[in-house]
């Protein structure tokens, strides 16, 4: 009996180990610093090598014909071409269609508990700003992950060069015993996007039922299922051409996401749809690498300075915010060796191109439009210490940041001169009630402000020494050149992003802002962090949906923007369209700008609300780093520069559908 039983156990087990499918990768790849078993691979729980499919969606220029696609993944062209029904191997393939790649040899790598299947692949790095990140999510769209690439390749993350070939571990799996035993044949990637259900997959592979991806796959009711991260699709015969449904999947809500009964494999069970917010998933497709890079190497020294959660704190003077051993006083000797090789003005010179500071070339307040040589430019009249702005200033490079080109000084003042922004404030276009701006920003040029901003604050965190934060970021220190593209400007509060030699954050007792843009931890407690642009982005980006002003300080038509007598935040106001699951499609067109005139895509502006949201979320440890917030805002200006009005009356019970 011992034994009978014995054997039983072990027959269970063995069968048990072989019956194991694979893990969902659960967004995983995302934390590059993290070796997660999911995003190393799929594990080698059958044979040691098959034949396997992966999908590609066609990415013009670079890879858009079977020849391309299958150089870069190592595939053989014919039999792409052949697959899917192609002409010839030169064939022109439309974008974003997806293509089936065979890969014939999906072979089990590594040694020990460490084995993956994968296919190798090489590449050859053609961008300075390419890293793993970037190529695995989106070169390889998805289809391997950094963890793998870095663990696999010898080049060291943060030294990679154009002209490094870097192996690339492509994600792919063999049938187990159980599912050859149920007629499974071949496993399939496929890359998950928006609106996709598993009733629509089960249409894109005919003989897939919905009960035998969710197997496949090992999910459950609990788990919540990403765009552009890869799923397993189990099929029974050599896989053809993918003819999309005639009747396709809804467009993307907003990220509520319903998986099917574990019990359903028809449609029934499988039409619930996979929704997931451009919130969620854009990270994974067009991160700005480099900066998630240098974001993680800054974030990593820290901690490792900071030893704990929670380092002690150091308070500068209630005299003023900078630290005294930082500060110089202004002198003309001083300022010249701040700015180095900028322009050094005669006062002569700023009186003759702006009309001896007259009124008519007065921009703003101490701001006036001066013309040298023929071209514009911003002469800024400034009184006391302005060192901490040029010293700042004079080493940013960056299209999204005012760039400063010389200075004067003359009778203690000193005259700052920028390049010219033709369209002023951003702040004029949203709140002005000059006649002047009778044009409205139009949706595509908000997405593109919003994210020329986090590009400029995100150069800011990440891309200079030492980092910065900006500390004063609102909508009248956002300008706009003749492109509509904005600049940020106003740099004199300013802070370096650093901790001092004994690890402790810093704080002040001299709290400067602008309410409704300023975050709790630094009203409360002086707390300067970047989170504080973040929480300011946040309320822009609050802006730029809906029209108001970071403060309400004055009730509108419909009375709600004012509560009992006081003023009320935008940051407020947006969490309230975010938050709960009712009314959402309501509460969101009652927040957006009217002025629109409903000419925007809902579901892009239910993301920039949500990605809002989480910028200025009371807690600052919630917020997302400005990396994050400026791929995430990437993704939606990618989809609304493809967006089309006449698009709209078909999608717009998307959010609807979501909830």
């Amino acid at each position: 009996m011992l034994h009978y039983l014995s054997t039983t156990l072990f027959i269970i087990f063995f069968i048990h180990g072989y019956k194991a499918q694979q893990t969902y990768v659960d967004n995983k790849q995302l934390d590059c610093n993290s070796n997660y078993t999911t995003a190393s691979g799929y594990t080698c729980n059958a044979a040691a090598s098959c034949l396997s499919y992966v999908t590609f969606r066609s990415q013009p220029p670079l890879y858009n014909t079977p020849s391309t696609i299958a150089k870069l993944l190592n595939s053989n062209p014919n039999n792409i071409t052949a697959i899917n029904n192609l002409t010839s191997n030169s064939a022109t393939i439309p974008a974003d269609t997806v293509v089936i790649v065979p890969i014939s040899n999906c072979s089990c790598s590594g040694s020990g508990s460490g084995r993956y299947y994968q296919h190798n692949a090489s590449y050859e790095l053609i961008g300075t700003n390419e890293t793993y990140f970037s190529v695995a999510n989106n070169t390889f769209q998805g289809l391997t992950t950094c963890q793998a690439m870095i663990a696999q390749n010898t080049y060291d993350f943060r030294n990679l060069l154009v002209g490094d070939n870097i192996t690339v571990p492509i994600r792919c799996a063999c049938p187990t015993v159980n599912q050859t035993a149920n007629g499974i044949r071949y496993l399939i990637t496929y890359l998950i996007t928006w609106g996709d259900s598993f009733d629509y997959m089960t249409r894109l592979f005919p003989g897939v039922d919905v009960q035998s991806i969710l197997y496949a796959n090992e999910l459950s009711l609990e788990h919540i299922i990403f765009p552009f991260t890869p799923i397993l699709i189990p099929v029974r015969n050599t896989p053809t051409k993918i003819n999309v449904p005639v009747t396709p999947a809804p467009p993307p809500a907003p990220p509520v996401i319903s998986v099917p009964p574990a019990g359903g494999s028809g449609s029934g069970s499988g039409s619930k749809w996979i929704f997931a917010g451009v919130g969620i998933g854009v990270g994974l497709l067009l991160i700005v690498s480099v900066s998630v890079f240098l974001f993680w190497i800054w974030r990593k020294r820290k901690i490792q300075r900071q030893g704990d959660d929670f380092p002690p704190v150091k308070r500068f003077p209630a005299t003023g915010e900078s630290n005294p051993a930082n500060s110089w006083s202004i002198s003309s000797e001083g300022v010249r060796i701040a700015v180095g090789s900028l322009t050094v003005y005669k006062y002569e010179e700023l009186q003759m191109a702006t009309g001896d500071f007259s009124d008519e070339n007065r921009v703003n307040g101490s701001v006036y439009r001066g013309v040298f040589n023929g071209d514009s430019a911003a002469v800024k009249v400034l009184e006391g210490d302005v060192s901490g702005e040029i010293n700042i200033l004079k080493q940013i490079n960056h299209s999204n940041i005012i760039r400063l080109s010389g200075f004067c000084l003359h009778q203690g003042n000193t005259y700052l001169v920028y390049e010219f922004a033709d369209n002023y404030s951003l702040s004029d276009w949203l709140h002005s009630k000059d006649t002047n701006y009778d044009s409205v920003l139009d949706w595509k040029q908000r997405v593109q402000i919003a994210h020329d901003i986090a590009d400029g604050l995100n150069y800011l965190h990440n891309f200079i020494t030492p980092p910065y934060i900006h500390k004063n970021l609102k909508s009248s220190n956002v300008l706009l050149d003749g492109n509509m593209r904005a600049k940020i400007t106003n740099f004199g509060l300013a802070r370096r992003m650093e901790h001092d030699d004994n690890g402790e954050l810093q704080l002040t007792r001299h709290v400067v802002g602008t309410f409704g843009y300023m975050p709790p931890e630094y009203i409360e407690n002086g707390l300067i962090t970047p989170k504080m642009d973040v929480f300011a982005l946040g309320v822009l980006i609050s802006e730029l949906l809906s029209g108001k002003e970071a403060a309400t300080r004055s009730p509108t038509g419909d009375g709600k923007d004012v509560v009992e007598g006081k003023e009320r935040q935008l940051s407020e106001m947006v969490r309230e369209v975010v938050r709960g699951e009712d009314n959402v499609r309501e509460k969101l067109v009652g927040f957006m700008d009217g002025r629109l005139g409903g000419e925007y895509p809902v579901e892009l502006a239910y993301s920039m609300a949500e990605i809002a949201c989480k910028c200025v979320a009371a807690d600052l440890n919630e917020r997302p780093s400005m990396a994050e917030v400026f791929a995430t805002l990437a993704k939606i200006l990618s989809a609304s520069l493809d967006w089309d009005p006449s698009d709209e009356l078909e999608h717009s019970r998307s959010l609807s559908h979501g909830r």
